[in-house]
Formats: structure tokens, sequence, C-alpha cells
């Protein structure tokens, strides 16, 4: 395992000890615009999907809002921005995840 990819498992675990499963999600967006080289596809949508939140927080479930945080991180191990990212994820309060029984 290279240390990328072990970065990227740290955070992974990170993210989902406690029962997290994602910044709430004013945090979540945040951590979407630090993301470097978004684009909007010519299809429609984004490249990499925005985060799950306004009036689609609402409709998906858990494990589709993991699934997209993680996605996230993907994209930011993509760019050389894991770090960064794993800053940001650790600078949050418990409280400002949203976690499995909330």
């Amino acid at each position: 395992m290279n240390s990328s990819s072990a970065l990227f498992e740290e955070v992974k675990t990170y993210c989902m000890a406690n029962d997290r499963i994602c910044p709430m999600p004013q945090l979540w967006n945040k951590l979407y615009q630090l993301l470097k080289n978004t684009k909007q596809k010519s299809g429609g949508g984004w490249e990499p999907s925005l985060p799950l939140i306004l009036q689609v927080w609402y409709d998906a479930s858990a494990m589709a809002k993991q699934i997209r945080l993680f996605e996230h991180l993907q994209w930011a191990e993509k760019e050389n921005q894991l770090e960064e990212i794993f800053s940001f994820l650790k600078n949050l309060k418990e409280e400002e995840w949203f976690h499995l029984n909330d």
C-alpha cells in the first residue's frame, strides 16, 4: 500500500469513527468548495458530484451521503489535496458531523 492509499484509508476511517456519516450541509459545501478543478459536465451535473445538501439532504440515505463524501475524498486524493481536506475534517467539532443515528 503506498502512502497515498494509506492516508486515504486513514481519512476514511476517521470519517466513519463515532458513527459519522458526513459533515453537516454548510460545512460539506465548504469542503466541496475547497476541492480543486471541479467542473460542470457538458451533459449537466458536476465532477465530482455535488454534496447531497439542500433539499436532497432530506431524501438521501445515510449510505448515499457517506458514499458521496468518499467520492469527494477520492477527488481530493487525485488532486493531491487529501492532507488539506483531512485537516479540514479533523478541525470539525463532533456536532458539526451528521451521525448515523441523527
